[in-house]
């Protein structure tokens, strides 16, 4: 495995440190009036979800670890476990239904996600950035309030909750985006 410098993490990065494999979520430069310059980086523990911050040199190396991502497909759910089936060889794995946290209600029968792998141990999984939803509940449409920016609460069929422009109705398809839990265009 490659190993980088301490200034060269960036946040997505995926390293081996601490006898763990951690995520980089966020990676802040700098440069102090004395002394050298360093990154401090804030790291989620991929198997145990655990945090922790840790100041890195330039001189610093870590072990950059790559993950192999593969398209799984979603079966079904059972007692808090996600079942999935590689598209490619029809084996199936179980994940914690804890790893996508508030995004769960997202994932539907059918859809296809990449989860990353290391070794033979599934890690993490990724929903595609866009989800189309149906609107189960929202305030009625009022003319002439469309040139306004602004937004009303809308219920969608997973039961999350967001904020839709005036113009969209009930009952109506929309794309969500699944990183910012938001509204992104009609479908």
């Amino acid at each position: 495995m490659p190993k980088i410098n301490g200034n060269e993490i960036r946040p997505g990065n995926v390293l081996e440190h601490s006898g763990g494999l951690w995520v980089a979520v966020k990676a802040d430069h700098v440069k102090p009036g004395k002394g050298g310059a360093f990154a401090q980086v804030e790291l989620r523990n991929l198997r145990n979800g655990s945090k922790l911050n840790e100041r890195f040199r330039s001189a610093d190396k870590v072990e950059r670890v790559r993950l192999e991502q593969k398209d799984q497909q979603f079966l079904y759910e059972d007692d808090g476990m996600l079942i999935f089936m590689d598209t490619e060889t029809y084996e199936q794995i179980q994940l914690s239904a804890e790893l996508l946290g508030d995004r769960r209600p997202f994932l539907q029968d059918g859809m296809t996600i990449k989860v990353e792998f290391y070794e033979a141990e599934a890690l993490n999984a990724k929903l595609p950035q866009k989800v189309t939803c149906k609107i189960v509940e929202t305030e009625p449409v009022v003319k002439g309030q469309t040139a306004a920016n602004s937004f009303k609460p809308a219920l969608l069929d997973n039961g999350v909750r967001v904020m839709v422009p005036p113009f969209v109705g009930q009952d109506e398809d929309i794309v969500v985006n699944t990183e910012t839990m938001e509204y992104a265009e009609r479908a």
